[in-house]
Formats: structure tokens, sequence, C-alpha cells
């Protein structure tokens, strides 16, 4: 359990927790959401009642090049000058006499060499699991700045953003279904709605049928008949 701090505010209250409130808006680089606080710092912004949400955490590892056995030398060389120069400085600082100088060299260059030959030794050990050099880091996806639901307008109004939502997708479009109906029955659809009721497809259309020995007959003499009078009609 956390003791509150006595200053009151956000620093009141209990960590760790994830801050509540309305997202004004979100971003994809932390670079981003650091511009849009001091965006709305310079405004006079309440900038204490924000917080930078970062959401989707994933770790990357950068490559930073192959190690060997002089890399790793330098590199515990390096670290340790730095070890030695610090105590070299407690001396100097704490303890100063007319060797101080001298102390502060040999510091550094004993904090070297035992810097050096942890790292070679290290190495030694590891150097069939791990002959790279890297940088680790934890990045989120998006980060949101989050603020009480009271700010939220205005903070949007400073940074000129309507809501908090990100550019929607747009839709996979749909093809649209393949008709169902064929051509005969779209011509016969449409000689309907003309009035055109006596022209029907040809799968509805009774098949043609010859004519019999009597009806043929028949026919003949309505044709003979009306030679006749047709011509009996000129002569008059």
């Amino acid at each position: 359990m956390s003791t509150p701090s006595p200053f009151g505010g956000r620093l009141a209250r209990t960590y760790p927790t994830v801050p509540r409130g309305e997202t004004i808006v979100s971003f994809e680089t932390y670079a981003e959401a650091q511009a849009a606080v001091d965006a709305l710092a310079k405004a006079s912004f309440p900038v204490k009642e924000l917080a930078i949400v970062g959401s989707d955490l994933t770790s990357v590892e950068r490559i930073t090049g192959r190690l060997s056995w002089g890399r790793a030398a330098g590199a515990g060389a390096l670290s340790g000058a730095w070890f030695g120069t610090f105590l070299g400085l407690l001396f100097f600082l704490f303890a100063p006499t007319g060797t101080t100088l001298g102390i502060l060299i040999s510091a550094v260059l004993i904090g070297a060499g035992f810097g050096m030959i942890f790292s070679v030794v290290s190495y030694s050990v590891n150097r069939r699991r791990r002959d790279f050099t890297s940088v680790a880091q934890v990045l989120a996806t998006r980060y949101a700045i989050v603020t009480e639901a009271a700010h939220a307008v205005r903070a949007r109004e400073i940074l000129g953003v309507t809501d908090a939502s990100t550019p929607a997708t747009p839709a996979a479009t749909v093809p649209a279904a393949p008709a169902t109906t064929t051509p005969d029955r779209d011509a016969h659809v449409g000689r309907e709605a003309s009035g055109d009721t006596d022209a029907s497809p040809a799968a509805e259309r009774p098949e043609p049928r010859g004519l019999t020995y009597g009806e043929a007959q028949d026919a003949a003499r309505r044709a003979a008949r009306e030679r006749r009078e047709a011509g009996s009609g000129d002569a008059g």
C-alpha cells in the first residue's frame, strides 16, 4: 500500500493505476503525443490533468552490430574508466591533498582495467550464444492522451481535433450478386410491362403442329372462294 503524497493533486493518487478519463486524441508515435502535450502546455492548459497512455506494448530489440573480442574489451574498458573517474572525483572532493590528481588518474586506469577484464571474461562465456550487440526497447502501438471529461472539450479545441477516434477504415466493397434472371425471362418481363402480353418466351409457347388433310382442303377452298370474290368485285 502506497502512502498518499502530501502535495495533493495527481501525485496523491494511488500508483500504479491506469488513468481514467476521456481520450482526447491518439497518435502512432510517442513524439507526436509529446508534441501535443507541449502545445497544450503553451496554451495554459492544466497539463497536470493529462496522461499519455500507450497501448499494445511490444518489446523491440535492435541489433547494433557484431560483437568481437576487441569490441568487448573496448566497451568494458570504457565503462570501467567511467566508474574509476567517479571514485577518483569522490576522493578529490572529500579528501583533497597534493596527490589527489595522481589518485584520480590511478582510479581511472584501474577501473578501465577491471572493466576490460570483466567484459572479456563475460564475452568468452557467452560468445557461443550471443555474438552481437543490441538495444532493447518497449514500444506501444498507439499513444493516447487522456484527461478528465471536464477538460476534454477545451483540449480538443486547442489541438484542433473533433474526436479521439482514428480514421475509419473503409469498408470492404462487397461485389454485387449476379442476376438470377435469364435473358429470356428479362425480355418477357419487358414485354409484359409494355402491354405485349401475346409475346411469350419460347419455352412457354406451344410447338407448331402440321394441318390435317381435311383442314388443308378447307383452307384451299376458302382461298379459291376469296379469289373468285375478289375477281368478281374487280369486274363490277
